[in-house]
């Protein structure tokens, strides 16, 4: 009994503190050529974009939603089965169950796994997004 009243105390005085997002990054098409070896990057803007969305994170229809953009615009590229292939390898890699540095909603802290971003967590990729376009400007 003792012990429980000393958890509920400690658990009501220890302050809460948000998670944060870390400063986006990308790997390019992670394990996956950006390019062909004439255009060595034809498909890595598709990649950026689609790394922008899985640092984000979100439910899993947003995460679908990313991975069918990313093969739009592969095929957009003139590159059809190369978007299927890539297709495949998200759906299958890109798992925000796995601990590594491409799953879906690396930008937080693991584990975090499918679920909507709050307001506080949207307010802090806009504040970052800011930042970046004031940086390139």
């Amino acid at each position: 009994m003792r012990v429980m009243l000393m958890l509920l105390v400690f658990a009501f005085t220890v302050p809460v503190n948000a998670e944060k997002i870390n400063v986006f990054t990308s790997d390019g098409c992670s394990v996956f050529p950006d390019g062909t070896f004439k255009q060595a990057e034809l498909w890595l803007a598709c990649c950026t974009a689609h790394d922008y969305a899985y640092w984000q994170g979100g439910t899993k229809k947003g995460r679908l939603a990313a991975d069918e953009q990313l093969q739009q615009c592969v095929v957009k590229v003139g590159e059809p089965q190369i978007a299927k292939l890539m297709l495949m390898g998200v759906r299958a890699g890109g798992s925000p169950y796995f601990p590594t540095s491409f799953r879906w909603g690396y930008g937080w802290s693991y584990p975090r796994f499918y679920k909507p971003l709050t307001t506080e967590e949207k307010r802090q990729i806009i504040a970052l997004e800011t930042n970046l376009s004031e940086i390139s400007h």
